[in-house]
């Protein structure tokens, strides 16, 4: 059984050390997760648009929720249901990617959202401990902080309700900036961050001369 820890944000990513997955539910790293169901084969994760502007790839990602201009892509999952994209991503935005820069004492990265919550507990079995990071800003991330719950109790062997998990994420604040009608913000992000366990892959980073590249990890059940 592992040992685990749940931190929060930039700080808490900064001072995580080991086995880190850092957990971006709305929407980061569940729309990293669909962009790799889509046929991406790796995503470079940057923390600024000049960043991703200076690599080539699938460019997606936003700065206050909004897509940035020259992207091919905002952070919304649901805008990549159906797609097939070939090639490498670039990602870029507010919580996830940063936390994930800032996690430079960690000795494994893995990205952790709902829809690949299973996967990655497969992934980090045997691991001693394991250091949860919930990257939403101060004054949001329930919906990181239910997913870190989820992860720990599937780390730790313990029970869990799906139903009130689900819930949390549906009640946050992140969720309720989602809206029928806008094209950053689609209401169909919170219908698809909140499907657990719909990949059976993981997302593990690897460091390579300072770039930071996720690539999907199979994890069958």
């Amino acid at each position: 059984m592992s040992i685990v820890k749940v931190v929060k944000g930039i700080d808490g990513a900064r001072l995580a050390e080991g086995v880190v997955v850092v957990i971006d539910v709305l929407r980061a790293f569940t729309t990293a997760a669909f962009a790799f169901d889509a046929g991406i084969t790796e995503i470079e994760l940057v923390s600024t648009a000049e960043e991703a502007f200076a690599v080539p790839g699938f460019r997606m990602g936003e700065i206050g929720g909004r897509l940035i201009p020259g992207f091919d892509h905002n952070n919304s999952p649901s805008r990549l249901l159906g797609r097939q994209i070939a090639g490498r991503g670039v990602l870029r935005t507010g919580s996830g990617t940063q936390c994930v820069a800032a996690a430079s004492r960690a000795s494994e990265v893995w990205l952790g959202s709902l829809v690949v919550a299973s996967a990655t507990a497969r992934a980090l079995s045997g691991r001693q401990t394991v250091t949860l990071v919930a990257s939403g800003s101060p004054d949001e991330g329930e919906e990181d902080v239910a997913c870190a719950e989820l992860l720990a109790s599937l780390l730790q062997g313990r029970p869990f309700q799906k139903d009130a998990i689900v819930s949390a994420v549906r009640a946050s604040r992140a969720a309720a900036k989602h809206r029928p009608d806008d094209s950053d913000f689609p209401s169909g992000d919170v219908d698809c961050a909140v499907a657990i366990d719909a990949f059976a892959f993981a997302m593990r980073v690897e460091r390579c001369a300072g770039r930071a590249i996720a690539r999907p990890v199979a994890s069958p059940g």
